[in-house]
């Protein structure tokens, strides 16, 4: 479980202190598939760069599947991430110079995961996403949901615990939005938590419950059908 407790989050500059998280409270359930929404600056992309293990809290407390870690070292959370966690983001943020399977195994070199077995489920996870004939292309020869796919496997190649996912649909269509909604979908019914931000409704009904921000604070909290 994911459990934060009255987490706030500031940032300042000069002249300016900005409150992106205003005590925030919330449980994620380990298996769970929930969808954070709320307008562009609510704080949906702070939020998850706490609960992703990217950021600390200001105040509060961040118990990640029950290892308290709102001020843990910054060693400690490099190894959580690289242990049990996926990252997806909008951007795809693949590495141009280098092929697709070459960019997934990034995922497993960090792991120091053999070089055998790093082939199996590199050529694995490029399957499961439908994307294993592009794997010795470069991100700049595929298209947008293409890449996105990618992107995606990277997340899947360690078997994560958790998947974070920023707007994973906000730079592709509605059909690749889809197909991409559909691969969370189908990691999520495997067991693996996905805690994903977006600004569609369409794509937020692929999740269990979601979380409406506002002003950095939580004002709703749905659940949706399974």
């Amino acid at each position: 479980m994911l459990k934060l407790e009255s987490i706030s989050k500031r940032y300042r500059t000069d002249e300016v202190e900005t409150r992106a998280i205003d005590g925030v409270s919330l449980e994620i359930a380990d298996g769970e598939f929930v969808a954070i929404m709320g307008p562009s600056g609510c704080g949906k992309s702070s939020l998850l760069n706490i609960v992703g293990l990217l950021d600390r809290p200001d105040s509060g407390h961040y118990w990640y599947f029950g290892q308290e870690i709102s001020r843990a070292p910054e060693q400690t959370l490099t190894a959580l991430r690289r242990g049990s966690v996926g990252f997806i983001f909008q951007s795809f943020n693949l590495i141009d110079d280098l092929t697709v399977a070459e960019n997934v195994e990034v995922s497993l070199l960090y792991r120091r995961v053999a070089r055998s077995e790093r082939r199996r489920r590199v050529a694995s996870a490029l399957e499961r996403v439908g994307i294993g004939h592009r794997a010795g292309h470069r991100p700049q020869q595929l298209s947008g949901g293409q890449q996105q796919r990618v992107a995606v496997a990277r997340a899947l190649v360690s078997d994560p615990r958790v998947i974070f996912a920023d707007e994973p649909t906000g730079n592709l269509d509605t059909e690749n939005g889809n197909a991409v909604m559909q691969l969370l979908k189908d990691a999520n019914a495997t067991g693996t938590t996905v805690v994903m931000v977006t600004h569609s409704l369409a794509h937020a009904d692929f999740a269990n419950r979601t979380i409406k921000l506002l002003d950095g604070r939580v004002v709703s909290e749905t659940l949706l059908a399974a």
